[in-house]
């Protein structure tokens, strides 16, 4: 084994090697982002997001680098998504007035976006000859890890097939949903962050953030809303969907 072998034999065994790369790989991705992503044609494409998970997957495969060992290091992220989440709240208080304002349209939309999520996955999974099991774990897709687990699993659906679905919604939300809502015209900072939340929960939260901080805290809003909703939604519709 040449020296470069045995010097990344010693650094992949390593949980702070990951967690660098991981760091890296975003950091990276933000900055190819804001020296290109500005031509419209580009900014979907290099959405940071989409760029730092593909190029840690292929780390991953190069490397092969099972996942277990990756997440060792990456744990430590994972833990910091908790008090992220919880950060919500601060955008939150800073612009309460605004969304007691928006109540009525945000109920609305609440419910609309709830009920495409789950009708058109599920019905999508059915066109293409999805199963039962796999029309469950469909279900969810556009809610917060956790909660679609749970509700996947009250479905009879596949907890782990539906966390990845779950994170693939998350990212193809956060890479179209600014060029698409863009295309349609909508301007409004509440409504697109709304939008983003409703369809992309923690990763196009992410996104809604790097817009502007009005869309972020009616993104933030929509993604514990709409997971909230769907838990009693998803069951209740289970019957006839499923």
């Amino acid at each position: 084994m040449t020296t470069v072998g045995l010097l990344w034999v010693y650094l992949s065994a390593s949980p702070l090697m990951w967690l660098s790369l991981t760091l890296l790989a975003y950091l990276g991705a933000a900055a190819l982002h804001r020296r290109f992503g500005g031509h419209p044609l580009l900014n979907a494409a290099l959405n940071p997001v989409l760029i730092a998970v593909t190029g840690l997957i292929g780390v991953l495969v190069l490397t092969e680098t099972p996942y277990r060992t990756y997440f060792d290091g990456a744990q430590f992220v994972h833990f910091l998504l908790g008090p992220a989440t919880v950060a919500l709240a601060v955008p939150l208080i800073e612009n309460l007035e605004r969304v007691r304002r928006a109540l009525v349209p945000m109920a609305a939309a609440l419910v609309a976006g709830s009920l495409t999520g789950i009708v058109s996955a599920v019905g999508l999974g059915a066109l293409f000859g999805g199963g039962a099991e796999t029309l469950a774990s469909l279900a969810p897709k556009s809610v917060t890890t956790p909660i679609a687990m749970a509700v996947s699993e009250r479905l009879g659906g596949l907890a782990s097939l539906t966390a990845a679905l779950v994170i693939a919604t998350g990212i193809l939300g956060a890479v179209i949903a600014v060029p698409l809502l863009d295309r349609l015209g909508l301007v409004d900072l509440r409504a697109r962050g709304f939008a983003i939340g409703t369809a992309a929960h923690g990763v196009g939260t992410a996104r809604a953030f790097q817009i502007d901080p009005v869309a972020g805290t009616f993104s933030g809003v929509a993604m514990a809303l709409n997971g909230l909703l769907t838990a009693l939604l998803a069951p209740l519709l289970a019957s006839w969907l499923l």
